[in-house]
């Protein structure tokens, strides 16, 4: 690989990096003010949000009331952003997915079946190239 070639290579990861801090952080915003929004309808108290790039979840919540999300899920149509986290907050009610937990749910999203089928369905396309893609943003730089 000649000179030029690795450093393009070595600025086409700082960029991907860069914007995939840039995307971390507006997921951060979005998950704390869907959050409080949500929180409103489902009660409970969380002690604190975390964002990260998780490879088999979108989203859990410890017995400590930590949220975690999946940063992944601001590639994701809004509804499907709001329904991991009603998911999430359902949980500091009942740390299960009973059936309490599942009426808990369809109480604030009805079509949560339909959600957490497109996650299925749809939820490996959720990464930051397949978005640049999609939208037209150059991933490479050559």
């Amino acid at each position: 690989m000649t000179a030029h070639k690795e450093n393009l290579a070595l600025a086409e990861r700082k960029r991907l990096e860069i914007l995939e801090k840039r995307y971390k952080n507006a997921a951060r915003a979005q998950f704390e003010m869907r959050a409080a929004h949500y929180r409103q309808l489902t009660g409970g108290h969380y002690t604190s949000i975390t964002v990260r790039d998780q490879k088999t979840r979108w989203g859990s919540c410890s017995s400590r009331g930590t949220l975690s999300f999946n940063y992944r899920l601001i590639f994701a149509p809004p509804v499907i952003l709001d329904y991991v986290v009603v998911h999430e907050l359902c949980h500091l009610t009942h740390m299960n997915h009973s059936k309490d937990f599942w009426d808990m749910v369809a109480g604030i999203m009805p079509e949560h079946k339909t959600y957490r089928r497109w996650l299925r369905d749809h939820g490996h396309e959720l990464t930051l190239t397949a978005y640049l893609e999609k939208t037209g943003i150059p991933v490479t730089l050559d």
